[in-house]
């Protein structure tokens, strides 16, 4: 696994180089997103809107009438906490092809509450026209702009920034609404998304030692949430699903695979491994997902309830397993 920096940076100076009508907006942000070097090499192409999140949204939509392709870079809860008004109305009312890239999602911040999107997924579901995409790694940022302009209509997009892992092989490109199989087994279904996936693979290495054979999927499309793998791997399993996520366990991925069971009639088990219903704090990164049960010792104690028995875990050994060593899957 491969740690790399300035994914996004590059990609979309490229990018915008390539489309004629890609610009790009910011909240006052250009360095903490990853677009100063895009202002400086493309200036003619970026817009700094200032402090201002519902004045930009509104602006995204004047140029998205135009013609223009707008994507709007700041922290993920300016996107939609303040300006939801104008999101809703303004952008995703009219279906117009406008990319909300936010970054330092969920508790990825240690900037406590004010910065922390812990429930954006939840809110953003429930708007029409509006597609949801979660990014885990390098591979899967990789294609958010391409997938941006495949969708051509509002997206949202959970963005990862600065060091990277790359846990995914890059000649197999990330696609919009389907899942990446990460290992398959027939005892439980496990879904992962954003920086979760890492957690979930360490703790599927464990399980495997252990004889629980595990049918991982990493979920990046969170809306629409209609990929075929989902239902075939809760189908498949025998003791039922566990999901885990960089959110609260209300409205996210939890929620939308708890929905595709019962649309489906399965008779299936679920249980939710992420933030339960409470505010965050500000810390680190490992603090944070180790306080708010984000990390792979978590998701064995979720899979422990899934099958109504202890297993014999030793932390120290879990954390003994590292993903540095392994290639990209």
């Amino acid at each position: 696994m491969k740690i790399e920096s300035g994914v996004h940076s590059k990609n979309m100076i490229n990018f915008a180089k390539e489309h004629d009508d890609v610009v790009v907006l910011s909240a006052d942000l250009g360095s903490s997103c990853e677009i100063k070097d895009f202002a400086e090499e493309l200036p003619e192409k970026y817009f700094s809107m200032g402090i201002a999140e519902q004045n930009m949204l509104s602006w995204a939509a004047g140029m998205a009438k135009e013609g223009l392709h707008p994507f709007l870079h700041t922290f993920a809860v300016f996107l939609y906490r303040r300006p939801l008004d104008q999101l809703e109305m303004s952008i995703a009312y009219p279906n117009l092809p406008v990319a909300l890239l936010g970054f330092v999602p969920g508790i990825t911040t240690p900037g406590g509450v004010t910065h922390q999107s812990i429930e954006d997924i939840g809110i953003l579901r429930t708007i029409p026209n509006m597609s949801i995409f979660d990014c885990g790694d390098a591979t899967d940022i990789d294609a958010v702009l391409r997938i941006c302009k495949e969708v051509n209509g509002p997206i949202y997009v959970r963005m990862l920034r600065g060091e990277i892992p790359r846990l995914f092989d890059p000649s197999q490109p990330t696609e919009f609404n389907k899942g990446r199989l990460i290992s398959q087994g027939t005892d439980i279904a496990l879904f992962s998304s954003s920086i979760c996936t890492e957690e979930a693979m360490r703790a599927t290495q464990w399980l495997e030692k252990q004889g629980i054979s595990v049918q991982h999927v990493h979920v990046t499309t969170l809306k629409p949430f209609t990929d075929p793998l989902i239902v075939e791997t809760l189908k498949k399993v025998k003791y039922g699903a566990v999901t885990m996520e960089n959110h609260t366990i209300i409205g996210g991925l939890g929620t939308a695979v708890g929905e595709v069971i019962l649309d489906n009639q399965l008779n299936t088990r679920l249980v939710k491994v992420g933030i339960n219903d409470e505010w965050t704090h500000g810390a680190s990164k490992p603090y944070l997902m180790k306080k708010y049960s984000l990390d792979a010792t978590a998701l064995i104690r979720g899979i422990e309830k899934l099958l109504d028995r202890k297993l014999d875990l030793d932390e120290k050994e879990l954390e003994e397993i590292r993903l540095e060593d392994y290639d990209a899957v």
